[in-house]
């Protein structure tokens, strides 16, 4: 690829083999040739600036998670033709990962329990001149505190508390607190991702029938919280419950790339958010009247009878995080 380090095949080995080289080799040091000076990471958690906090946090989860494994799935990427030239190649990539790890010592998820979890993880970045330029990070904490064996509710909490209380913790991202950083796109325009866009706004719309009209009958799905699921029940069950927690809040699509490659089916990776008040009863229990922030991501892939695969990760404790703040019961 024009002006792309020759080491690398491709943007998914580049993406995939990245992550080994950081997280499995311990080449952390290579962030700061990997990921842009200035960097931001954001996910629902938190916005994080620059190399320096990225390898704070990177050092302090290995520490708590030694043997932390991450598996590549799938890299749905395109070229970036804003910031493409005669020599650069820029690039805008999704991935999903399998993560696995023992908790081993104490850290962010309290002492050490000795437990083994398996979670995902979905995030986009921008990639130029070698670099990560800017990304955007969903990790399905629900899952990971959920297998630790802890009530999220109240492992929010207590999180709260170890971060210093309401006035000193960590602040979830939100349009507030956000950074601007060199990659403001959209992604591309293909009928793939122009259809998993559409699905979700009809969601969000309360449209539900496009479950049925859009889904394979035999779908395959995968939830925050670990949850499998499969058929149009399941898919209708989470999306229904998420909606009517939120039902005032504004849906955006933020983000969509579509993608088709030779022995992959037809497959798009979408980010999206939501924001609004908690008003309604569904996912997070009685409403709380919290201004709240949702940065979800989906994976899909298509098949002749419809959506045949879903990934669709939200971070729980982000949320809950917002309403405990907001009610004023994170300390119990």
């Amino acid at each position: 690829m024009r002006g792309f380090d020759p080491e690398w095949r491709d943007v998914p080995d580049f993406i995939l083999g990245i992550t080994k080289e950081i997280w499995e080799d311990r080449r952390i040091a290579s962030l700061t040739q990997r990921y842009a000076p200035g960097l931001i990471v954001r996910s629902p958690a938190s916005v994080v600036v620059d190399n320096s906090r990225v390898i704070a946090a990177t050092m302090a989860t290995l520490a708590e998670f030694p043997d932390r494994e991450l598996l590549g799935e799938d890299v749905i990427w395109c070229d970036d033709p804003a910031r493409t030239d005669a020599t650069t190649e820029a690039f805008l990539s999704s991935h999903r990962l399998v993560c696995t790890a023992t908790h081993e010592r104490p850290g962010m998820y309290g002492a050490p329990t000795g437990r083994r979890v398996v979670y995902r993880i979905l995030a986009d970045c921008a990639i130029a001149h070698d670099r990560v330029t800017d990304e955007w990070l969903v990790r399905d904490q629900g899952a990971i505190v959920r297998q630790l064996g802890f009530d999220v509710v109240a492992w929010t909490r207590d999180l709260i508390t170890r971060e210093g209380g309401p006035e000193r913790c960590v602040r979830p991202m939100t349009p507030a607190n956000d950074e601007a950083g060199p990659y403001d796109g959209r992604g591309n325009v293909t009928d793939t991702g122009t259809r998993l866009a559409d699905i979700l706004e009809r969601i969000m719309a309360a449209d539900m029938a496009v479950v049925p009209a859009a889904y394979d009958r035999a779908c395959n799905l995968a939830y925050p919280g670990g949850v499998i699921g499969l058929g149009w029940r399941d898919a209708d069950r989470f999306w229904m419950s998420l909606r009517s927690a939120f039902p005032d809040a504004t849906f955006r699509i933020e983000h969509v790339i579509g993608r088709d490659d030779p022995l992959m089916p037809p497959r798009a990776a979408v980010r999206w958010s939501l924001h609004g008040r908690h008003s309604g009863w569904g996912a997070f229990g009685r409403p709380s009247n919290a201004e709240v922030y949702v940065m979800g991501i989906s994976h899909a892939e298509f098949g002749p009878w419809g959506l045949r695969r879903e990934w669709t990760l939200i971070d729980e404790t982000a949320i809950w995080k917002q309403i405990l703040l907001h009610t004023g019961n994170a300390d119990g």
